[in-house]
């Protein structure tokens, strides 16, 4: 039976394009010049760029042997409401009696202007992801996607215990793992990325997750998990996300590792 769910969706002006580093792909570069083609292919299989998108509502499964899984693909077009969908599930699945830990990220507001986001923990805990600095040259950030400079020390002081707490096993039953999302800013981070795989093979954790449909290259890690045989990709757009909601809830109580 299928296991993890994933929902995938637009970059937007979140990922308008990094600045000095190259997100899940070695160290970062500190020199705006210096930015240039990640070296060498992902590890993940190659994804023919001549490959249709879903239709909404469609599924696709993917072609890698493995734990059983899922993926939600939310069609492209600016902020179609995935971290918003999450939460609802989240709260629907703690409702029932469900376990849930892991994160989501969640933009910051100040005086009507996105400044950047924040990581929040299903415990609460809250601290920053990113925030705008156009004003400072990129060569001055280690971590950076277009107007955003990255905390990575932030996100992983916050990310990584929520990702070891939800993958502890400690709970009767199943447990479900929010990871919200990953992206361009997440994927600076090598333990992040280490914990994803070893989350979505850990018994008794059932993963909800979201990534970004990539508007080029995909991101090696979103292609590993988009490629596998076992999971399942759904084309979710603003007209159909909320009679999503008790599907991904639905399947996520009776998943069984």
């Amino acid at each position: 039976m299928a296991r993890h769910l994933f929902l995938t969706g637009p970059p937007g002006d979140r990922a308008a394009g990094p600045a000095g580093a190259q997100p899940g792909g070695g160290r970062a570069r500190r020199s705006a010049r210096s930015a240039g083609p990640v070296n060498g292919r992902p590890r993940g299989p190659r994804r023919p760029s001549s490959r249709p998108r879903p239709r909404a509502g469609a599924e696709r499964r993917g072609r890698r042997p493995g734990l059983a899984q899922h993926a939600l693909h939310l069609e492209p077009g600016a902020r179609v409401g995935k971290t918003t969908l999450v939460q609802k599930a989240s709260e629907a699945l703690q409702s029932s009696g469900v376990p849930v830990d892991g994160f989501y990220t969640q933009e910051v507001i100040q005086g009507g202007r996105r400044i950047g986001f924040d990581v929040v923990t299903m415990s609460g805990a809250r601290g920053p992801l990113s925030r705008v600095c156009p004003q400072i040259p990129s060569e001055k950030h280690e971590y950076r996607v277009g107007q955003y400079v990255v905390d990575l020390a932030s996100f992983e002081q916050l990310a990584l215990p929520a990702l070891r707490n939800a993958g502890s096993g400690r709970a009767s039953g199943h447990k479900v793992c929010i990871i919200d999302e990953i992206g361009k800013m997440e994927l600076f981070s090598q333990p992040f990325i280490q914990a994803v795989r070893r989350i979505l093979s850990t018994p008794g954790t059932v993963v909800l997750g979201t990534f970004p449909v990539p508007k080029g290259k995909p991101l090696a890690v979103v292609e590993e998990i988009w490629n596998r045989c076992d999971v399942k990709v759904y084309s979710v757009t603003k007209e159909n996300r909320n009679s999503l909601l008790p599907d991904i809830v639905s399947s996520l109580q009776r998943s069984r590792p």
